[in-house]
């Protein structure tokens, strides 16, 4: 299924894309798309059973804000240098472990909503990446296969970095993580079901109309399936929570100087096979 969440900041109802394209309102049926209707399959199974009725009432898309597919996020992690390519773009040696960082929920923006460069940024830089999220509690998993069991469904996902604030100015990358609407979500949250192998997806990014990313997740250094499982050694990973799973080659900071870092007005469009596209405008916060 591919569920989201429409209306206006901080008002968002769920909804549902069919298989005809037709959005279908579900605030009839269920609260939210979070991580409690993630963790309840029956509540999953009403939704699905009314999909395939062809009963939900129809929502006119016309100027209607898409929002983050996701609600009530408690944690977002992100793996940095997780493709083989990206990582030999910046001279970096792949990892032994898995690289991690926190991004905060109060990050999230939806998918075409504007995102503001930072006042003082001059390396904006973008990342088109696949969002895992999780529909189980996991907890000391002992296999990968175990990881990819507890994972509900997957997003598009925009991990915008602000590179200055991220590796020069010292202490932790966080800093250039978490700037205001850095984490661009959706359109849709595709659930796992319709993903049986997220190592063979298509990652594209465009800068004013330019290819720039052009990967695939089979070039990951630690997959999908890996990093939930390593994840759950270090921390609980409740229903709901997002993981960011790291960018292939094709960012700024892998270009040669002078480095194409975003500012204002500049438009990003990127997109994963199966999981949607986005499309944002920046401007200066």
């Amino acid at each position: 299924m591919k569920l989201l969440r429409v209306g206006p900041v901080g008002s968002e109802r769920p909804a549902l894309l069919d298989q005809d394209g037709t959005l279908r309102d579900l605030s009839g049926l269920v609260t939210d798309v979070d991580g409690a209707l993630l963790a309840d399959d029956s509540g999953l199974s009403r939704v699905r059973e009314a999909a395939e009725s062809g009963e939900l009432p129809v929502l006119d898309a016309e100027g209607l804000r898409i929002g983050a597919p996701v609600g009530r996020i408690g944690k977002i992690v992100g793996i940095g240098l997780n493709y083989f390519g990206h990582a030999a773009e910046i001279g970096a040696e792949p990892p032994a472990e898995p690289i991690l960082f926190l991004k905060a929920a109060d990050t999230v923006a939806g998918p075409d909503d504007t995102v503001l460069i930072p006042r003082g940024s001059v390396k904006t830089d973008w990342e088109a990446e696949l969002g895992v999220v999780i529909g189980s509690t996991a907890r000391y998993l002992d296999s990968a296969e175990q990881g990819l069991a507890h994972v509900g469904g997957y997003v598009l996902v925009n991990d915008v970095s602000e590179r200055e604030f991220q590796i020069e100015r010292g202490g932790t990358w966080d800093k250039g993580k978490n700037c205001e609407t850095f984490t661009p979500l959706g359109p849709w949250l595709v659930t796992a079901d319709e993903i049986p192998d997220p190592q063979v997806l298509d990652v594209k990014l465009w800068v004013n109309g330019e290819l720039k990313q052009d990967g695939n997740t089979s070039d990951q250094i630690f997959p999908v399936g890996e990093v939930v499982r390593y994840l759950s050694r270090f921390m609980t990973l409740y229903p709901g929570d997002v993981i960011v799973t790291g960018t292939p080659a094709g960012v700024a900071m892998g270009q040669p100087e002078p480095k194409p870092y975003l500012r204002a007005g500049d438009v990003v469009e990127l997109e994963i096979e199966g999981l949607g596209r986005q499309r944002q405008e920046f401007k200066g916060a």
